[in-house]
C-alpha cells in the first residue's frame, strides 16, 4: 500500500457472487453501518474501527483477476455495511473499475446524500437500493433513520438516471402485505429509474452471530416466511 493512499475498511470479499447485481460479481463487503435495523444479518460490520484495510488499487487489482467471468453484465459490487459511509473511497474504487471497464454496482440503505456520495454515483452503473419499508414509523422504530431520506436519495438517482433496483426483506407481520406491496409499486412508478423490484425472505441464519457477539436479535422470534407467502407478495408485485 503506498504512503499517503486512500485506504478503506473492509469486512470481508466474495470473489463470484451471483445475488448482488447483474451478471456474476466481485462484492466486496465494506466494514461499518449507521443504521441499526432490527433484521440485519451482519452486525458484525457495524463497527467503522473494524474490518481489514485495502487501498482502492488493491481492490481492484484483486477484481481483475476475475474479469474474464463478468462479462457484459457482471462486474464490481460495494455492499456493507453501508459503503456510503466510505463514500470517497468507494468512489477511488470504481473510478478505477471505469477505467479497467469493470461494470460498478452499489448496494446500499442510501440513506445518505453528500456531495461525496453524489461523486460517487458519478461512476456508478445501477444501484441495489434496500428499501426496507413503505411506512415512515417502520423505518423509525426498527432502522433508526427516516424514510425521507431514503425517498430522496431514490429521487437523486432518477434524477441522475442511474439504473435501481428496489430491494425489500420481507418479514412476518411487518411488510407481508398487500397495502405494502402497493406502496412499494406506488414509489418504483414514480421513479422510471427502477426497472427490476425484488422481494428477499427474511432468514435467521444470522442468529450465531449475534450469540457470538453476545448482544440480542430484535427479529429472534419472528418466523421465516413461507414460500407459499412469498409466491403469493411476488405474484401481487407483477400483477
Amino acid at each position: 500500500m503506498s504512503v499517503g493512499a486512500l485506504v478503506g475498511r473492509v469486512h470481508s470479499i466474495q470473489s463470484l457472487g451471483t445475488v448482488d447485481g447483474p451478471g456474476v460479481r466481485f462484492v466486496v463487503f465494506m466494514q461499518g453501518c449507521n443504521l441499526r435495523c432490527k433484521c440485519c444479518h451482519n452486525p458484525d460490520t457495524w463497527r467503522l474501527a473494524e474490518g481489514k484495510e485495502y487501498s482502492a488499487e488493491e481492490i481492484v487489482k484483486k477484481a481483475l483477476r476475475y474479469k474474464e467471468y463478468f462479462g457484459e453484465k457482471g462486474g464490481i459490487t460495494l455492499s456493507g455495511g453501508e459503503p456510503l459511509l466510505q463514500a470517497d473511497f468507494a468512489r477511488e474504487v470504481f473510478s478505477l473499475c471505469k477505467k479497467e471497464r469493470i461494470g460498478t454496482c452499489l448496494d446500499t440503505s442510501g440513506n445518505i446524500l453528500n456531495e461525496s456520495v453524489k461523486a460517487l454515483l458519478e461512476h456508478t452503473d445501477r444501484v441495489l437500493l434496500d428499501l426496507k419499508y413503505t411506512e415512515d414509523a417502520l423505518y423509525r422504530e426498527n432502522v433508526g433513520c427516516e424514510m425521507g431520506a431514503v425517498l430522496n436519495f431514490l429521487s437523486y438517482l432518477n434524477e441522475k438516471n442511474i439504473p435501481t433496483t428496489l430491494r425489500q426483506v420481507i418479514i412476518p407481520g411487518i411488510n407481508d402485505n398487500e397495502k405494502n406491496i402497493l406502496k412499494l409499486k406506488e414509489i418504483a412508478k414514480k421513479h422510471t429509474v427502477v426497472d427490476k423490484i425484488e422481494l428477499l425472505p427474511f432468514r435467521k441464519i444470522c442468529q450465531t452471530k449475534y450469540d457470538e457477539m453476545q448482544i440480542d436479535f430484535p427479529f429472534k422470534d419472528i418466523p421465516e416466511p413461507e414460500n407459499k407467502a412469498m409466491d403469493s407478495l411476488n405474484k401481487m408485485l407483477s400483477e
